[in-house]
């Protein structure tokens, strides 16, 4: 995914509820119990796992209850467009929690800042000495006029690409973008309220949760609850692409020339703009992506597939690392965003994941948040 210190430098289950069953019409035990399931391909869920919500418990305002579940995190067998680091599926299990129900929006984030005085990463100078601890030695300081605040803003391009792997044809450093500038200098917020709040680092991000009395998901958290009750489909809403333009804010057209507009926006769309899925959650496919709290690893699926048992409540890799870039230190981000098209990510998938560095702030990148009970 996008690293800002490079991009400077270069551009400068619900769960499957399994019902006790008689073998040779004998009552079986727990453990004989799941035994049985799992061969016939059914998951358990465990007896630690904290499924329901307990009576009594509030349900925080603006958020849903996501049910704990065991499931299998990662790419499904049918998902032709699954990349390496989604598989394989394993096993995991998750307790319940609340998650907000939409992105965290421009008026919230403006509501944390006014109360805190709080400068995201974006607003502030850059720190050269600091910077190039986490690049290549010897990397040559950029001129002062690059070493500027702003962030990353998307460009369309003027005619068709060769390839698409090299970001840096539609991502551009923009002096003077912010969650305030999201397109740069000369874009506003103002009549945006309900709009996704973007621009943000992972570092701002854990600061508005800090203030809020929230946390960032884990990865695994963020998956179960976009999955809902479709937990083997390859879209929060089951296998068919077809509903893409009516459940998601995506590219349509060719990328990243030409968006057609199909669904309704060629950037950023207000929140509940699309149909919620079966957990009452918005905006899961498409529009921004989305912070997760798990270092990006594209090692951690073959890893964690390996073990060949449950991980509860996993948090991720112990360490970042990138194949192709052994200097990124990443997070992983979830969900896909307006940019995602099929010729080029197709990330509205549920398993999709890529990673980002924490110091680094896209037009395409927020955050929701979790609280536990």
């Amino acid at each position: 995914m996008i690293n800002k210190k490079i991009v400077v430098l270069g551009l400068a289950l619900v769960a499957f509820c399994v019902q006790c069953k008689n073998v040779d019409s004998k009552k079986v035990d727990k453990t004989n119990e799941e035994e049985i399931a799992l061969k016939e391909g059914k998951v358990v869920i465990p007896d630690s796992i904290r499924t329901k919500m307990p009576k009594g418990t509030s349900i925080p305002e603006g958020m849903v209850w996501i049910s704990g579940a065991e499931f299998l995190q990662g790419a499904v067998p049918q998902d032709k467009m699954a990349m390496k680091h989604e598989k394989p599926a394993h096993k995991v299990a998750v307790d319940g929690f609340f998650m907000s129900a939409t992105e965290v929006t421009n008026d919230q984030f403006a509501k944390f800042v006014k109360e805190t005085g709080y400068i995201t990463v974006a607003e502030r100078e850059i720190d050269w000495e600091d910077m190039k601890k986490q690049l290549p030695e010897g990397t040559q300081k950029p001129h002062d006029s690059i070493l500027q605040p702003g962030s990353l803003t998307f460009k369309k391009t003027k005619s068709s690409l060769p390839n698409l792997y090299d970001f840096s044809q539609w991502w551009r450093w923009t002096i003077g973008a912010s969650w305030k500038h999201p397109n740069g200098p000369g874009s506003s917020i103002k009549g945006k309220g309900n709009y996704p709040v973007v621009q943000v680092s992972y570092e701002d991000a854990v600061a508005y949760c800090s203030w809020d009395g929230s946390r960032l998901p884990t990865e695994a958290e963020w998956e179960l609850a976009a999955r809902g009750e479709n937990l083997e489909a390859i879209y929060f809403w089951g296998d068919d692409v077809v509903d893409l333009k009516k459940r998601a804010n995506t590219w349509e057209g060719e990328f990243p020339v030409v968006n057609t507009k199909m669904d309704g926006y060629e950037r950023r769309a207000p929140v509940k703009s699309y149909p919620a899925n079966s957990n009452g959650l918005f905006d899961m496919a498409g529009n921004v992506w989305e912070w997760t709290t798990d270092w990006y690893n594209t090692n951690y699926y073959k890893e964690q597939g390996a073990l060949n048992q449950v991980t509860y409540n996993p948090t991720g890799a112990s360490n970042p690392f990138t194949e192709n870039n052994p200097y990124a230190k990443e997070k992983v981000i979830k969900g896909g965003s307006f940019l995602c098209s099929d010729s080029y990510c197709a990330s509205y998938r549920v398993s999709s994941r890529m990673g980002s560095s924490p110091d680094s702030s896209l037009e395409h990148l927020g955050f929701r948040t979790v609280k536990e009970y």
